[in-house]
């Protein structure tokens, strides 16, 4: 529970109305109750406000009923996120190195962690303060993880690895598995050992599944601040930018440099060895197959300006119709041309 005048401290934003009110929770607008705050960040939901029977809204202006009070904000989604933080998300307590968890005795543990059973920590592993590892998280010798980091479930962190702080990596994602690199030999592959390492930095988060291959050799980079969402792919030696997202079932081929605050769409790909400019925009299912400058958006496969995909995509479903029409315009082209050749 909260009052509003905490929360306007909370999002720096402005009071219309009672800041005394108590809340009690950030609920959605069609099914808020009195002592609930709600939000409005896109206007299709500016209807339910004439119904919604919750005590508060965040909004970036005051609207017209009286009989509620506005917190009034720049970026109600924004403000969304760090009410429904301050009201609903609650750190678990520290509970230690439980039983059933495997600790090499050589491991460094921070203050204030929590190993759930079935967690194996390798040789040399040194996790930071705050840290929790889930059940049957396995972290090979040598690995670093940072503090205050949420290693979920089934993950598996491979060998020397560097997990920066604050870092969140959802179930059953793998860090440091090998990359896919083989040298052809006649009809065989012979395989190339992968002996580099993948630094994840800080306040990243990894989503459930999703792979990150390590370096041939050197470092597979996943920067500052990256949302990846579940079943992405990252190839060896890719250097992923700053503050770049990935949504689901987006892959990086090898050596590719992305630069910072990059979005790819859902089951996007980005071939390997190229490069990306900064702020760089990708429509789902497109595809990135060169070299690309910064600021732009993009689509379609190979991608090109985003505009002229939507101009190209109205073309697409008129095609067998203007084949139809261009071979008929090219039989009577050739009946023309036969009877001139007559005269």
């Amino acid at each position: 529970m909260a009052s509003l005048k905490q929360l306007a401290a909370l999002i720096d934003g402005e009071i219309v109305g009672d800041d005394s009110l108590e809340i009690n929770r950030l609920a959605p607008i069609d099914g808020a109750g009195s002592g609930d705050i709600t939000f409005i960040a896109n206007p299709k939901y500016l209807p339910f406000l004439a119904t919604t029977k919750a005590s508060a809204i965040l909004v970036d202006r005051p609207q017209d009923r009286e009989d509620i009070a506005y917190l009034i904000c720049k970026n109600p989604y924004l403000a969304f996120a760090k009410v429904l933080t301050h009201l609903n998300v609650r750190k678990p307590e520290p509970l230690g190195v439980l039983p059933g968890a495997h600790v090499a005795a050589t491991a460094v543990l921070g203050k204030g962690i929590t190993v759930y059973p079935g967690v194996t920590i390798g040789e040399h592993v040194e996790v930071g303060d705050g840290s929790i590892l889930y059940p049957n998280v396995v972290v090979y010798d040598r690995v670093k993880i940072g503090s205050n980091c949420q290693i979920h479930a089934g993950t598996v962190i491979r060998e020397e690895c560097i997990v920066g702080d604050r870092v969140i990596v959802q179930p059953n994602a793998v860090i440091g598995s090998d990359g896919f690199g083989f040298a052809p030999d006649g009809e065989a592959y012979y395989k190339i050992p992968q002996v580099g390492i993948v630094v994840i930095e800080d306040d990243v988060e990894i989503g459930a599944g999703s792979c990150i291959d390590r370096a041939a050799m050197g470092v597979t980079r996943i920067g500052q601040g990256c949302k990846l969402d579940n079943m992405v792919q990252i190839a060896h030696n890719v250097t992923l930018g700053p503050h770049t997202v990935m949504a689901s079932q987006s892959g990086i081929a090898g050596s590719a440099k992305i630069g910072r605050h990059c979005t790819f769409g859902g089951q996007s790909a980005i071939t390997g060895h190229i490069s990306v400019g900064d702020n760089v925009t990708l429509g789902g299912r497109g595809g990135i197959a060169g070299n690309m400058d910064g600021n732009q958006v993009v689509s379609g496969i190979p991608a090109i300006p985003h505009k002229e995909w939507l101009k190209s995509s109205m073309v697409f479903p008129k095609l067998p119709q203007m084949k139809k029409e261009i071979a008929a315009l090219k039989r009577q082209l050739d009946a023309l041309q036969a009877q001139v050749e007559k005269e």
